[in-house]
């Protein structure tokens, strides 16, 4: 990537031995949108992308009421501004939202959810599986902004085997992409649509606590590949359909990190991972889309089989100790292959002060820019979950952006 900014009315195009002067102009701003997607293809911008992840300032609506809403309370207004005057906006949307069930599945499945006198939300889902009945429960806190799974669906091989036994997806001939149209025009010039998918990892790794899921994955090797086959077979049919029929997209596959160190060996990434991420990937880029894989926590062992899928993107490129791998060293090994996401923690942003967070900024814009490459987005690794946000987080929110646009000026 050639990384341009201002400066006195030139533009510096930024090279591993230093900065030249490449042409004088009177101005080079370029739209959120147009940033972004110059930045996925490897093209000249005039500065690097800043996102706050999940927060996009699109979905967060202070007036709804629904009790579950955290963003209704006032303390996250000005975020919510500094998103969407300050930042580059990236909205989230899975691929599921094109698409149903199968009705053989939903005739199998019953799900009932209700309210405590606590205002706690518990969903119960029951599914029958040959001469099983596989139970699941999950429970949602009105002011903590996630799901957690309480029971797993399943809890054994033997489970395994009865899942196996359930009908797959459906094949739909028409996709509902109203969705997607209605994030895309919403935006405008100001962000861009990213496709959410979970890879045939995640969605069977998911089915078992974390406990379980290991030991079935790394004793029951092909019982867990023909889980994942299960789930690839109708997948990647409908990845191909919306990558070819919503072309030109930014992609986010969700899973591969269920097989990283140390939670499985490395060589269980290439079998579990590579193997079935690959296709997808090769299916959204073979349309002009762009595919990120998102991955948390340890990546030093597993960076160059990440490559073998022929992503062209990856996230959120966790420092030590939540990683083990600096952002400096994903740079000069793979930056002229990947768009790098990250690499700031959100648990700085909620912990530190702002002098030690704004040295962290710094770190990760001269580190993620350094040299040659694709390119590169400031961004967290996640976002605040709580309904009430801290004086602290909001000031280093501000501290993110001060510090961005003052590297840049």
């Amino acid at each position: 990537m050639f990384l341009f900014f201002r400066d006195n009315e030139r533009i510096r195009v930024i090279f591993s031995k230093g900065a030249v002067v490449l042409k004088e102009i009177g101005d080079f701003a370029m739209t959120n949108k147009e940033r972004l997607m110059a930045t996925l293809c490897g093209k000249p911008v005039d500065k690097s992308p800043v996102n706050f992840y999940e927060i996009n300032g699109f979905d967060e609506n202070p007036s709804d009421s629904d009790p579950f809403n955290i963003y209704s309370h006032p303390s996250w207004l000005p975020l919510i501004e500094l998103t969407r005057e300050k930042t580059d906006r990236i909205v989230m949307r899975s691929i599921n939202s094109t698409r149903r069930e199968s009705v053989e599945l939903r005739e199998l499945k019953t799900t009932i959810s209700h309210i405590t006198k606590q205002g706690v939300r518990h969903t119960m889902t029951e599914i029958r599986a040959g001469d099983r009945l596989l139970k699941a429960q999950t429970k949602r806190y009105p002011d903590i902004n996630t799901t957690w799974t309480v029971e797993h669906l399943l809890k054994s091989p033997d489970d395994l085997k009865a899942w196996l036994t359930l009908p797959d997806h459906e094949e739909i001939s028409t996709l509902d992409y109203r969705e997607f149209d209605y994030v895309t025009e919403g935006l405008g010039d100001t962000g861009i649509l990213m496709i959410d998918v979970a890879d045939a990892l995640c969605q069977v790794a998911a089915l078992f606590s974390m406990e379980e899921y290991t030991i079935v994955a790394l004793t029951e090797q092909k019982l867990f590949h023909q889980a994942l086959e299960k789930v690839q077979r109708g997948l990647l049919k409908h990845v191909e359909k919306v990558a070819k029929e919503y072309p030109g997209r930014l992609w986010r596959i969700v899973g591969p990190e269920y097989a990283s160190p140390p939670y499985l060996p490395p060589y269980l990434y290439e079998e579990y991972v590579v193997k079935y991420d690959k296709p997808l990937v090769e299916a959204i880029q073979k349309h002009g889309g762009f595919a990120r894989m998102h991955q948390h926590g340890n990546q030093r062992d597993i960076l160059d089989m990440t490559m073998k899928t022929g992503c062209v993107a990856l996230d959120p490129i966790e420092p030590p100790p939540q990683g083990d791998v600096s952002l400096a060293y994903v740079r000069e090994r793979y930056g002229d292959q990947m768009v790098l996401f990250g690499n700031l923690e959100v648990s700085d942003i909620e912990l530190l002060d702002s002098e030690a967070f704004g040295k962290k900024v710094w770190t990760a814009l001269k580190e993620g820019t350094a040299g040659m490459g694709r390119g590169f987005v400031l961004m967290p690794s996640a976002s605040p979950y709580g309904r009430v946000l801290s004086d602290r987080t909001l000031r280093n929110y501000y501290k993110m952006i001060e510090v961005y646009e003052s590297f840049f000026s």
